[in-house]
């Protein structure tokens, strides 16, 4: 039992849980693009996302309150080498446009840790922007990045989808600032730290309400997708009221950041078993 839970627990510590979740969300562009998913892109975005999140939280510069590193650490870091070595590769196998709109992600994310002002100060103690970097990057990557890999640029969905992505990332980031209320310092100036718990909560609800409007008037409507999504905002929604700051270990490191996952299985349900039902 103890193996079993030290094994979990270097799942959700080496990032692999969070990168698959990032992964899901380019999957689900493809399938609501109709694009067949490239497998070099997915590897990418899988070890890009591995090594980025390692980088942050390791490097020295974020708080490791809520981390239980030990003897996993090590481990952790030549999984991140490794990872690292496996990002190169797949470099080599993506469209130069890719990689271009990939390095602009890459900044935020660099800036995100390494100090970029005066005082040590980076992007993250920028008050109020921690989140919306999350979300920026989020969105790029799993919404921006396949869409140009396959050759269609900017329209007015994939504005509205981009927007969509960004917004419900910032849903579900809401419940891990809650849960850190009590640990990140009062100048980085967090939603719950400005709004307090319910206003926050309260504001991610109204983002789900606009989520769901944007969706209402895409062009290109869908049944099943309209569906899923709103299932998901449903289920993104009762997390964000039950989060608060003395939350279970794992309900947002685990249970939240899995939302993308169930909303993947939710989104394929509806699309190949919806059709058989109305037809």
């Amino acid at each position: 039992m103890k193996y079993l839970q030290n094994a979990f627990e270097l799942y959700l510590n080496s990032s692999i849980h969070v990168s698959l979740a990032i992964v899901v969300f380019t999957l689900i562009t493809y399938f609501e693009h109709d694009l067949e998913p490239d497998k070099n892109l997915i590897g990418f975005i899988f070890f890009a996302s591995i090594t980025g999140y390692n980088f942050v939280k390791y490097a020295g510069i974020a708080k490791l309150h809520h981390l239980s590193l030990a003897k996993n650490l090590r481990i952790i870091q030549i999984f991140s080498g490794l990872s690292f070595i496996a990002l190169i590769y797949f470099c080599f196998q993506l469209k130069i446009e890719v990689l271009i709109a990939t390095g602009i992600l890459g900044l935020f994310t660099l800036f995100y840790a390494v100090p970029l002002f005066g005082g040590g100060k980076n992007l993250r103690s920028l008050p109020g922007i921690k989140i919306f970097i999350i979300a920026i990057v989020w969105a790029g990557s799993t919404v921006i990045l396949p869409l140009i890999n396959a050759e269609k640029y900017l329209e007015i969905e994939i504005l509205a989808n981009f927007i969509q992505r960004l917004l419900l990332v910032i849903v579900l980031t809401l419940p891990f600032e809650i849960r850190d209320l009590n640990f990140d310092r009062a100048n980085l100036g967090t939603i719950p730290q400005k709004l307090g718990v319910f206003k926050t909560k309260t504001f991610g609800t109204f983002l789900i309400g606009f989520i769901f409007l944007i969706e209402l008037f895409q062009n290109s409507f869908q049944l099943n997708e309209f569906l899923a999504l709103a299932i998901i905002l449903v289920i993104s929604g009762v997390m964000l009221w039950k989060s608060r700051e003395n939350q279970k270990k794992y309900y947002a490191s685990f249970w939240v950041e899995a939302v993308p996952i169930f909303y993947l299985g939710i989104y394929l349900c509806f699309k190949n078993v919806l059709p058989q039902i109305l037809s």
